[in-house]
């Protein structure tokens, strides 16, 4: 019987080559995801290592306070920050360290020749130089130039000055909190920093001016120590442990750092991997279909040659394992191919990372063991699970009724038990999907009522491709008799049909319901950015880092500027937990925003008025006119008033007082964000003003309402474009199912198409009856998935808009029009090849043919 699977494989290599490219697409998809997010997460490890060269033990703020790392923190409300220069020098003189270096570090924006921002957000940072004994910091060896000495003097890392063409001598313009900085580049330095060897950038200052810049003068973000010859990092920790305050500061090893890191980059890795291996599961799912209906199609044309086997003694279980046997071997086939090609697949992906400017550090590209295994388990698996039910349909048939019957029909009783169970989890799944929309948390139901549902049509397909099909016959009749017998072909064998149609549903399924969700929460992000909203511009930094309070003031001092109000976050201690209050100007707030009011009103904010959300309201046990105890940053008490509870959203939420309240508690002011109306309204003269009165800086941005849509429209729009991509795959299977169908479907039906040759019919005809067939199969799908794609966009949008009170269903009706055109452009270009040998038949040795 191995022979004899083997022997069947070579005969019909040619049918079962569209399986293997499906089976091969999936692993490639799977070998390459692996060998791209190894490789990835392998170089940024290596990358960081080499940061930690440095540092034997490492003094940071405690990370159970709050404000642990953020610049200009006080820690919590009332604390000094341990990490000064007294803690540096008492660790610098501990027996066993060779050194003892402070560093202090924060978001800095530098500006290319152009004025432009060079990086991206939190990748631009900037550090102090801090030198030691020799007058050098071992960290960063300059290359050129010297190190800066004075307030005015920056260095910057090697990549970024040549990126941007910058040398010793230039003067630069820089941001740190908001306003424009002229620094004079001194040095040019290369470093082994994880960050700038990702694309990032880095500038260092002196130590007294990164300090002003990113803490407090005297205060260090973390102090790093070098264990001299002959010390262990342990017994260095143990050691610094001791010299350490009680509170708020803690002493980690450089080893467990590099651990640390290692793994926070694996978890960051292993986002990217489940995702991409998601998509690699659908397109393997997709392919499924395809195996299953060769092997059906196989065994149905090879009837009477199971027959036979069946007559000298073969039995059932080796019918069936001779199937399996088959199937293995193009798992196999179609694994190694896989592998082969998704290393491919894993180092273009690399390529592609590093030439949209995402850099990835220098690295070895790794393929792992378990990478091999898992893929060759994945196709031989996956092919053998999807060939199974046609081998034991196989090993099923009488060979008796076998060597009377080429086709064997299915039994009434067994398409009765079909559609009931179909109907059944059908059922089920949609009453799940419905119950789950009007509960709190319903996504674990929603999620297996949308499985059901999903597997209840698969099951029902058969049923529903009479009727929906029969929709298309006034349209076929228009093509003659070529559309009559494409219709009826497509009708024929039901089973074969819906397993065809339902590998593009998937896809469908999948993208349009996917695109109804996204449409949805934009325009609801969109209108509740625009409801709550009544200011015209709102002034941020690029990175969504702090503003310094100077931006604000000269904001306010505009002539056309009519009010405005930055937003300030501070944390406090209320009963036992930390919450952030937030500032703002309370005689102008009003005029910005529209908030909606539950109880209470906003009035004029001042003195211990407060205004909160209607979450935290809850949470807490508040009403209107409630009062509650709060500590202060600066560790001070004091007493706030609830005036009113407003509906919170994601733009404004939280416990809301006047800035003249809680200045005075705060060591280090800081805004988020700064909200400005003016007299001309958002204009584009307004906004050239604001922006030109602020520098023309690059790290800060003036968004108006418009801009916010669009950045939200950017997101939304990109994040789509990247599932259409992944989401591809497989409907590029699916395609690869059609053909396949309809090529075997040609091959099994070469002697009636002899006959319509002989008959009168032309090959123009013959061609156009496989395109049409192809063709109806295609929209069938195509139906189906945008349907099922529509219901669970609108379910899962329901489950949405608790969250977003905004939320509102929106089809994009353009879109599924595109969708469906598509999926009739798939069954066309599907339909060439086997059309085409169809119509090349000879008609003599088609009619002889068995």
């Amino acid at each position: 019987m191995f022979r004899t699977a083997l022997r069947n494989v070579l005969a019909h290599k040619a049918r079962l080559l569209m399986t293997v490219l499906a089976v091969m697409l999936g692993v490639a998809f799977v070998s390459g995801t692996l060998v791209f997010t190894s490789t990835v997460s392998d170089a940024f490890q290596s990358s960081s290592q080499k940061g930690f060269d440095n540092v034997d033990v490492a003094i940071q703020r405690h990370s159970s306070d709050p404000a642990a790392g953020a610049p200009g923190a006080s820690g919590a409300p009332g604390a000094p920050s341990p990490l000064d220069q007294k803690l540096l020098d008492k660790t610098a003189r501990l027996p066993g360290a060779a050194s003892a270096t402070g560093t202090v570090s924060g978001f800095t924006a530098i500006a290319d020749k152009s004025g432009k921002l060079i990086g991206d957000g939190f990748t631009t940072r900037g550090s102090n130089y801090f030198p030691g004994k020799d007058g050098k910091d071992a960290r960063y060896p300059m290359r050129d130039g010297a190190a800066p000495k004075g307030a005015d003097q920056f260095a910057l890392d090697a990549h970024t000055a040549d990126r941007a063409g910058y040398k010793v001598g230039d003067t630069v313009r820089i941001s740190v909190d908001g306003p424009v900085r002229e620094q004079k580049l001194t040095g040019v330095f290369t470093t082994d920093d994880g960050t700038v060897a990702a694309g990032g950038s880095l500038a260092l200052f002196d130590t007294a001016s990164a300090q002003k810049m990113f803490a407090t003068p005297g205060e260090f973000s973390e102090i790093d120590v070098k264990a001299a010859p002959g010390t262990s990092q342990t017994a260095l920790k143990d050691a610094v442990e001791k010299v350490l305050p009680k509170e708020g500061a803690e002493a980690t090893t450089g080893k467990q750092l590099a651990d640390d890191q290692a793994k926070m980059i694996a978890q960051s890795m292993d986002g990217m991997k489940t995702g991409l291996l998601a998509f690699a599961g659908i397109a393997l799912f997709v392919g499924v279909f395809i195996i299953a209906n060769t092997f059906t199609m196989l065994v149905a044309q090879r009837t009477k040659e199971l027959a036979l086997l069946r007559a000298v003694g073969a039995s059932r279980r080796q019918v069936t394992r001779s199937v399996l046997i088959e199937a293995s071997v193009v798992g196999a086939v179609a694994a190694v191919t896989g592998l082969v090609a998704g290393i491919g697949i894993g180092a273009g992906l690399r390529a592609l990372m590093s030439s949209t400017g995402a850099k990835v550090p220098d690295g070895p590209l790794v393929i792992s063991p378990s990478t091999i295994l898992t893929s060759l388990l994945v196709g031989i698996i996956v092919t053998v699970l999807a060939a199974w039910l046609p081998g034991r349909r196989a090993a099923k048939i009488p060979p008796v009724a076998a060597m009377n019957s080429v086709h064997a029909t299915a039994t009434t009783k067994s398409l009765v038990v079909r559609n009931t169970i179909g109907a059944l989890f059908a059922g089920v799944g949609t009453a799940a999907v419905l119950v789950a929309t009007g509960m709190s948390d319903g996504k674990a139901t929603m999620a297996a009522g949308a499985a059901l549902l999903l597997i209840g049509v698969f099951i029902l397909t058969p049923l529903l491709s009479r009727p929906l099909i029969a929709l298309a016959a006034p349209v076929l009749r228009m093509f003659g008799i070529s559309g009559v017998l494409a219709r009826q072909n497509a009708v024929r064998n039901p089973r074969r049909t819906a397993a065809t149609a339902s590998a593009l549903m998937v896809g469908l399924t999948l993208i349009t319901g996917l695109t109804v969700i996204a449409g949805s929460v934009q325009q609801g992000i969109d209108k509740m950015a625009t409801a709550s909203l009544k200011a015209d511009y709102v002034v941020s930094m690029a990175s969504r880092t702090p503003l310094s309070p100077d931006v604000a003031k000269k904001i306010a001092g505009l002539d056309e500027v009519t009010a405005s109000s930055p937003l300030r976050n501070s944390p406090s201690r209320i009963g036992t937990g930390t919450e952030y209050l937030t500032g703002v100007n309370g005689k102008d707030f009003g005029k910005l925003t529209a908030l909606d009011f539950t109880s209470g009103s906003l009035g004029t904010l001042g003195g211990d008025r407060a205004v909160v959300d209607d979450g935290t309201a809850k949470e807490k046990g508040w009403h209107t006119g409630s009062r509650f105890p709060v500590t202060f940053e600066d560790g001070k008490q004091g007493t706030l008033t609830v005036a009113g509870v407003y509906q919170g959203n994601e733009m404004i939420h939280g416990i809301i007082l006047d800035n003249a309240t809680l200045a005075p508690h705060q060591k280090h002011a800081t805004d988020m964000q700064v909200m400005v109306k003016t007299k001309d309204g958002a204009t584009a003269a307004s906004k050239d003003k604001l922006v030109t009165a602020l520098g023309k800086n690059p790290a800060i941005t003036v968004a108006d309402k418009k801009d916010v849509s669009n950045a939200i429209a950017q997101v939304f729009t990109l994040m789509l474009n990247m599932l259409y991509g992944l989401l591809a795959m497989a409907v590029i299977v699916a395609v690869l199912g059609v053909i396949n169908t309809l090529a075997m479907s040609v091959f099994e039906r070469a002697q009636e198409i002899g006959m319509l040759r002989a008959i009168g019919l032309d090959r123009r005809g013959i061609k156009r009856m496989v395109r049409l067939e192809s063709l109806v199969i295609a929209l069938f799908g195509g139906v189906l998935g945008i349907g099922l794609g529509v219901f669970f966009g609108w379910a899962a949008g329901e489950l949405i808009g608790g969250s977003l009170p905004t939320y509102q269903l929106v089809l994009p009706w353009g879109r599924m029009g595109v969708f469906l055109a598509m999926a009739a452009v798939v069954g066309v270009l599907a339909a060439l090849w086997p059309a085409r040998r169809a119509a090349r038949l000879n008609m003599l040795q088609a009619i002889k043919a068995e």
